[in-house]
């Protein structure tokens, strides 16, 4: 029997909320549905590429995404100091290095990047101010995040959406 990522219950985030909540419910949102256009789908079928030459696959959005939540929540906002699992040396390989690829443990590796990355802003004030850290002249504050976090998961469904359909027709949000 193959493997099949599995099944994905979404809550729409809430209609009145504060700001904080409002975030990041909109972000557990858009997680989840990233999560949910991989759903059902086997290891063989979340490889599959979009079409020649572009390198964009279900598995290789989720495993950038586990680099993008790393990236500004762990390494920006907490300031941690953390290789990337997917791209230490290069540019691509969550998108290209996946023939060998395990992607019960890619799922997996990127739930566990969630928790780290809620944990590591937790108690962090919206307005708190952390320095970039390709540029340190420049700060952000923990809002950006946010925002920018909604921005890249909403632009990276928005292929997922249409990764979806090409393999099995399945539309949607």
């Amino acid at each position: 029997m193959f493997w099949t990522a599995p099944k994905v219950e979404r809550h729409e985030p809430t209609f009145k909320s504060q700001e904080r909540q409002a975030f990041e419910e909109w972000l557990d949102y858009h997680r989840a549905t990233l999560l949910f256009k991989c759903s059902g789908l086997t290891s063989a079928q979340l490889k599959e590429r979009s079409a020649t030459p572009s390198p964009l696959s279900l598995l290789g959005l989720v495993r950038h995404m586990t680099e993008v939540e790393r990236w500004w929540f762990r390494m920006h906002a907490d300031q941690q100091r953390l290789e990337f699992p997917y791209d230490p040396l290069q540019i691509g390989a969550d998108f290209n290095e996946l023939e060998a690829a395990d992607a019960k443990g890619n799922i997996e590796a990127y739930l566990s990047e969630i928790q780290a990355a809620k944990k590591a802003v937790a108690d962090k004030a919206l307005d708190q101010n952390v320095p970039s850290r390709r540029d340190h002249s420049k700060t952000m504050n923990i809002r950006w995040i946010y925002l920018h976090m909604i921005e890249e998961y909403a632009r990276h469904n928005g292929h997922a959406d249409l990764l979806r359909e090409r393999i099995d027709g399945q539309v949607g949000d």
